[in-house]
């Protein structure tokens, strides 16, 4: 594999050839990785385990979802796959200026994600959906209109979506940060950089992120249609 500027990739001193750091940098990548996927997966079992119990209310809930900016934001991510998808090839490639623009593209979808989603809750919380004190009194208008969930599962439904779609966006704009020190490192030549693994690795839990909203696209906004 190639690197910037037809350069070799420094060796550490704590390893013994290039093999073994890089293999180091993926198996450390590959366990936070793993960590990641059992901590949302246990949300994911608690969402469908409430799920199973009180289908007809959920199924009734969801309709109350933008499945619309839902599919919007899917869109965006998975842009935002191929752009950082792009970018790792860069790197291996040592192109650093259409790396570092890909990087830049990447960055781009994530803020619209995380726009598309600020809209979303602000007409959840406008319309007193937030699961607070006040949900009682929110959620009263909308069992006026038809909804004709019990209010305690209602609550637990958008205690529910809040707290895992929460969670997601929280490590979008993680993502943000680490694709925002990534480039400066790369702008600076920083000797943290030396070759196309760290923006792999990058690409790596970007691709986690992408795909944990695959799961819940259609959890929360599709399946129950």
């Amino acid at each position: 594999m190639s690197h910037a500027e037809g350069k070799e990739p420094e060796v550490y001193f704590q390893y013994e050839d290039i093999d073994q750091q890089q293999d180091t940098y993926m198996v450390g990548m590959w366990s936070f990785m793993a960590q990641e996927l059992l901590f949302f997966g246990a949300v994911f079992i608690i969402y469908m385990l409430y799920r199973v119990a009180y289908l007809e209310e959920f199924m009734i809930l969801s309709n109350k979802l933008n499945w619309q900016l839902g599919g919007l934001n899917t869109m965006i991510l998975l842009a935002s796959s191929y752009f950082v998808a792009r970018a790792v090839h860069r790197a291996q490639t040592g192109e650093m200026n259409r790396q570092v623009g890909w990087l830049w593209a990447t960055i781009g979808c994530a803020l619209g994600f995380c726009v598309v989603k600020f809209f979303e809750y602000k007409e959840k919380i406008g319309h007193g959906l937030f699961p607070n004190e006040r949900f009682y009194e929110g959620y009263s208008h909308m069992a006026a209109d038809g909804y004709t969930a019990n209010p305690d599962i209602a609550r637990l439904f958008y205690s529910l979506y809040f707290t895992i779609t929460g969670l997601h966006a929280l490590h979008v704009i993680i993502g943000i940060i680490i694709f925002g020190i990534l480039i400066r490192l790369i702008k600076k030549k920083s000797k943290l950089i030396t070759d196309f693994i760290p923006t792999e690795m990058c690409g790596l839990y970007w691709h986690f992120v992408d795909l944990v909203w695959i799961f819940l696209y259609p959890l929360f906004y599709l399946i129950p249609q």
